[in-house]
């Protein structure tokens, strides 16, 4: 008996690994992998930056594998609503435009516009503080229309630059001012450059999540409950401090539980109570 029963108790052990191993899920996921410092090419080969952090950071507290593939970001929406991923990594802002066609987590950090000075210049604390100064934007950017807008009204010069890149390095040499962009793309300019230092942040009460097909409620869920736990935490504060180089705000969406799932107060909002569950 005691021989026989050797065997069996391999073949059980075999089985219940085996069955582990069947269980663990793997998710297609995607990303713009030239935006900077959310997803940027490395020296080496692959990519880096915040969200690619983000996404190992989920596939731990998942308990799962993510296959992560960097792609345009003109594909990535069609892409998972194709079925190509079966969610985006990318760093998305909700609208109200977009949660009418998909579902979306939480936001897990906040979209403003943040502008950047030169290290030695006068602070502002307000958009008229730029009254009489160039502003320099990247053309055809949101920044470029929204400066634009706003040209005659608050008495600023706006000049266009092909890149981002170029509007900083404007300021940095003295024909600009100022540079405008989103929070976490500024302070990773300023976090490059000693030359460089935070100014004037315009909040658009906008947020980064993540995205899905609409009736993909259960894997929204679970994401969402991994990118709860990921804020309870401290990861993603942390990982907010390495690639913009200072600590989120209290009460910001990189440190902020919300109720229910998704965006509160926008379509495809479902406001069920939960605590999640965490590793």
């Amino acid at each position: 008996m005691k021989k026989s029963c050797k065997p069996i108790l391999v073949f059980v052990a075999m089985l219940v690994g085996g069955t582990a191993m069947a269980q663990e899920k793997t998710y297609k996921v995607a990303l713009d992998g030239t935006f900077a410092p959310h997803a940027m090419p490395k020296l080496d080969g692959g990519v880096e930056g915040f969200n690619v952090d983000l996404a190992n950071a989920l596939a731990g507290e998942l308990g799962a594998k993510l296959d992560l593939t960097a792609a345009q970001w003109s594909g990535l929406l069609p892409g998972m609503q194709a079925g190509t991923y079966d969610f985006l990594v990318a760093p998305t802002t909700v609208t109200e435009e977009r949660t009418n066609n998909m579902l979306f987590s939480e936001g897990y950090l906040n979209t403003d516009f943040q502008f950047a000075v030169k290290a030695d210049a006068p602070a502002v604390d307000s958009l008229e503080g730029f009254k009489g100064k160039t502003i320099a934007v990247n053309k055809g950017s949101a920044y470029d229309r929204w400066a634009r807008d706003l040209e005659s009204k608050i008495g600023w010069t706006v000049e266009s630059y092909g890149t981002n890149a170029d509007a900083v390095q404007a300021v940095v040499s003295g024909r600009a001012f100022a540079n405008v962009a989103g929070n976490t793309v500024t302070a990773w300019a300023v976090k490059k450059s000693t030359g460089l230092k935070l100014s004037y942040l315009h909040s658009t009460g906008k947020v980064f999540a993540i995205p899905f097909r609409k009736g993909d409620e259960a894997l929204r869920q679970t994401i969402e409950n991994a990118l709860e736990c990921l804020k309870k935490n401290g990861t993603i504060a942390r990982l907010h401090e390495k690639w913009f180089g200072y600590a989120p705000a209290e009460g910001s969406a990189a440190v902020t539980v919300y109720p229910g799932y998704g965006v509160p107060d926008l379509a495809g909002y479902d406001a069920t109570a939960h605590e999640p569950k965490c590793k």
